[in-house]
């Protein structure tokens, strides 16, 4: 059995004016972007890449600058934004002991350096849909909620500053090779009220947050060990159960007299989907008034029992009750020793293929905990579907190179064109489903369905195909 719960999603490629207002939104809001992330963002190949370039060149001579490795947004200084109060999230991101790495590289290697810093902190900042509001040094100062405001902004800085750490250490294994440098990072995490807005002068234009919490952000950092995130209680408080964290107590922070209790941050929590945030630890109240549907659900189950395999799609207006729904039909199949797989899109990870897969074997076979080495890993992977009764023979490359794990398997498979790496992967993990189903009765579930990248969707469409 097959379910996937969605709202609806376009697949079609964006036409050309439609890239053209999405990056100048995206450099409205960033300020700058990188010709890599619009890529990614857009589909583009060089042809495409180049005509919007030479248009924006065009069209925007004076707002947009080229520099050769990405787009920089120039605010108009005769028009400057109205300061308004928000409530912000700001993330305060540093390097650690950066003055001596600084003395011990040639000039232009410390460009490159920070160049590659930036720009890999710059990624992983517009995926979450941060607003970089200042450089300072070897420091970024992030906004979130500003100036696109989202319900979940804390969540999102949380998960922004998680993912730098990773990426840097990622970055890391380059410049080890170039440079013989290593980088590592430092980050706060602050949510407050701000009034922020554009300070202009003569010689002077940039956007300003007035208010504590900029600057708690940044004592935050202060005291948060290398490579970690260090959080302040309110944005503690906007996080439900969906991190893991560790309370350090209330440090004193420069500058800040009301004592604080502050948190590491220390990974994803229990918690994997709003259902299992709001549920905490006392559990959820009893479904109401969705008898017919969880009727519904249960009678196409029970053919699902007699062989028949069966594709459930649950549709509707956000907060009316889908996910309850899908957890009832859960708690029932349980009983019956189904077997449950449930994965889920992220409106973080749209451009990224496979998403949800990779997501769900992380959290659940790797359990964000990689092994001292690939090989150990890969033993991990192996053992988990052993004792799931499935052995990986042809599928073992595919999900090594989902997976990122680096093992002489997978050097072949990386060879390959990049659309027999994806039909490869594709049916390697249709191969999983299929003999998970041979054994016994499987309930897929595939929530968020309208934030699922497109060459997931093109594998639910082959799934369904073969359930049929």
């Amino acid at each position: 059995m097959a379910m996937a719960q969605a709202g609806s999603r376009g697949g079609a490629a964006m036409d050309f004016y439609a890239v053209l207002d999405g990056t100048i939104e995206l450099l409205r809001r960033h300020g700058r972007v990188s010709y890599r992330a619009l890529r990614e963002q857009f589909g583009l190949d060089d042809a495409r890449l180049e005509a919007l370039r030479a248009e924006l060149r065009y069209a925007y001579t004076e707002r947009i600058n080229d520099d050769g490795h990405g787009l920089v947004w120039t605010p108009d200084p005769s028009h400057p934004s109205e300061a308004e109060r928000r409530q912000l999230t700001v993330l305060f991101c540093d390097l650690v002991d950066s003055t001596p790495l600084f003395g011990e590289l040639d000039p232009e290697d410390l460009r490159e350096v920070m160049r590659d810093y930036y720009d890999t902190c710059g990624k992983v900042i517009t995926r979450f849909d941060g607003y970089i509001a200042q450089y300072l040094g070897d420091g970024l100062l992030v906004f979130f909620g500003y100036p696109q405001a989202h319900e979940d902004d804390a969540q999102r800085a949380v998960r922004a500053g998680l993912e730098t750490v990773k990426a840097v250490a990622q970055l890391n294994t380059g410049l080890k090779r170039r440079y013989d440098v290593e980088l590592s990072v430092r980050l706060g995490c602050h949510t407050g009220f701000v009034v922020v807005g554009e300070v202009v002068g003569e010689e002077r234009h940039e956007l300003m947050a007035m208010g504590d919490t900029p600057n708690i952000a940044a004592r935050l950092q202060s005291v948060a060990p290398p490579n970690t995130l260090v959080i302040g209680e309110p944005t503690h408080h906007l996080l439900g159960g969906y991190f893991n964290v560790r309370s350090l107590g209330t440090p004193p922070l420069k500058g800040v007299a009301t004592p604080l209790e502050v948190f590491e941050v220390r990974g994803e929590g229990v918690a994997h989907t709003r259902l299992d945030a709001a549920a905490g630890p006392t559990g959820l109240t009893p479904l109401v008034g969705r008898a017919a549907e969880l009727q519904l659900l249960r009678d196409r189950w029970n053919h699902v029992l007699d062989g028949r395999g069966q594709v459930v799609l649950i549709s509707g207006e956000a907060g009316i009750g889908k996910s309850r729904l899908v957890h009832a039909l859960t708690e029932h199949v349980a009983e019956r020793q189904a077997w449950l797989t449930a994965c889920q899109g992220s409106p973080y990870h749209q451009g990224t293929a496979f998403y949800p897969f990779i997501d769900l074997f992380e959290r659940v076979i790797l359990q964000f905990r990689r092994a001292r080495s690939a090989n150990e890993t890969l033993d991990k992977l192996q053992s988990f579907f052993l004792r799931s009764g499935v052995t990986l023979d042809a599928e073992l490359p595919g999900l090594c190179s989902l997976l990122s794990i680096p093992t002489g398997v997978t050097e072949a498979f990386q060879q390959l064109p990049s659309d027999q790496q994806k039909k490869q992967s594709m049916e390697a993990l249709l191969s999983i489903v299929r003999r998970r189903a041979e054994q016994r009765p499987v309930v897929f579930v595939v929530e968020d369905l309208h934030w699922v990248d497109p060459t997931t969707i093109e594998f639910l469409g082959l799934l369904v195909d073969n359930i049929r």
